[in-house]
């Protein structure tokens, strides 16, 4: 019995060794939990602190970024400084336009697309005596005023040919290489649709009498619409009338296709256009007539312009207008729904006018005028040269200048 005593002391005795052991073991466990948690949270607080200064300096990098860019972008340049020049010189006679994100050089005896580089993408031979040019986004018509030959055009190149059997006097293209043509017919005009190959696709006369005499004609970008400002005179009145003419299924059974017109009683509409498929505009002597509607278009809103318009150019957002204001030029912006967004009084007389890249581009001969769409007059000042086209390029104050010493990279300065 005492034997056995003797061996459960020493069980007994083994186990609570065993249990310091345990014990031991498991508060260095937990000695080394502690100091891994307060070494991640160490690490936690660091990382904390780290991005918190990056944050900072970001925030500070960017801050002071928009700052530079907004004094940039609000001051009115007077002076440029010539970048790069990337060809020796403008083709003499040669008109050069803004298409398709690069340029377009026309000729009597041809076109070509250019880079912004200056460098000819491709390339193709006419015989047109006076070009005038019609443009819808990446599809331009090249006719020759008072003759009888169209040449279409897309980004990559000639899509077709037309000629008429009577001599044109206006054109307008739609984005689809469908081309619209005024032409004269004696003392009467016809109106002939054509597509790029020049088949003809609808043709309508004209009579001084019943329509009038056509003043200007615009197509939609997909070629279903066709717009026409006509002008009557009656007893020595004048009097302006827009037609309508949709050759989709909405005209298919109207007289003449003629889905909506509207007359304007002592009024003359020198100039019709699509800004896109649902938004067209007329412009009258007095007052700017927006349309909305992209099968039968109604009157969605008039601005009426008191001291008259000098000159009307638009994008597919905007409308310009540069009037008559009591102490000079106004410049006028308007939105799709006829909204001001811009009246700005400017000096000088500028030929030229457009809207690109949300920036008022003027110009005549060598003077230039760039304002913003809010009201900055971002250059007013004189080039060496004549300018032939101006268009805004990446980066600030940028821009292609193309002259007789070619194509032009320069930035507007002090």
């Amino acid at each position: 019995m005492k034997e056995k005593d003797k061996s459960d002391l020493q069980v007994v005795s083994q186990e609570d060794s065993t249990d310091k052991e345990v014990r031991s073991i498991m508060e260095e466990i937990k000695e080394e939990n502690d100091i891994l948690d307060e070494l991640e949270e160490k690490i936690r607080q660091h990382k904390k602190r780290y991005i918190k200064k990056v944050s900072i300096v970001i925030v500070t990098i960017v801050l002071a970024l928009s700052g530079g860019v907004m004094y940039v972008m609000n001051q009115t340049y007077t002076d440029t400084r010539i970048l790069n020049t990337y060809s020796d010189g403008a083709e003499d006679g040669a008109q050069y336009i803004e298409f398709a994100g690069g340029i377009l050089k026309y000729t009597r005896d041809g076109a070509a697309f250019l880079n912004n580089k200056g460098k000819e993408k491709w390339n193709a031979a006419y015989q047109i005596q006076t070009p005038i040019a019609s443009v819808k986004k990446n599809a331009v018509a090249l006719a020759d005023k008072g003759g009888n030959d169209i040449s279409v055009f897309g980004k990559n190149g000639l899509k077709g040919e037309i000629h008429t059997n009577l001599p044109i006097e206006k054109t307008a293209v739609s984005s689809q290489g469908i081309v619209s043509a005024i032409l004269k017919d004696g003392n009467t005009f016809r109106i002939v649709c054509y597509d790029a190959a020049g088949n003809v696709l609808v043709e309508h006369k004209t009579s001084p009498t019943v329509t009038g005499y056509p003043m200007d004609i615009d197509i939609s970008d997909n070629g279903y619409m066709l717009l026409v400002s006509y002008l009557i005179v009656e007893d020595g009145v004048l009097t302006g009338r827009v037609a309508y003419y949709n050759f989709g299924d909405a005209g298919k059974n109207k007289e003449d296709y003629i889905v909506a017109q509207e007359v304007y009683p002592n009024a003359v509409i020198p100039t019709v256009f699509f800004m896109d498929d649902q938004t067209s505009v007329v412009v009258s002597d007095r007052e700017i007539v927006i349309y909305k509607g992209k099968d039968v278009p109604e009157k969605l809103t008039s601005v009426k312009m008191t001291n008259g318009m000098k000159s009307v150019f638009y994008n597919e957002k905007s409308i310009g207008v540069v009037s008559n204001g009591k102490e000079g030029n106004v410049l006028h912006i308007f939105d799709k729904k006829g909204r001001s967004l811009l009246a700005q009084k400017f000096e000088g007389e500028y030929k030229n006018a457009k809207i690109s890249d949300n920036l008022v581009i003027m110009y005549n001969g060598k003077q230039c005028a760039v304002f913003s769409k809010g009201g900055v007059q971002r250059f007013a000042g004189e080039f060496d040269t004549d300018i032939f086209e101006i268009k805004p390029l990446l980066g600030l104050n940028k821009y292609l200048v193309i002259n007789a010493n070619g194509f032009e990279e320069v930035r507007f300065t002090k």
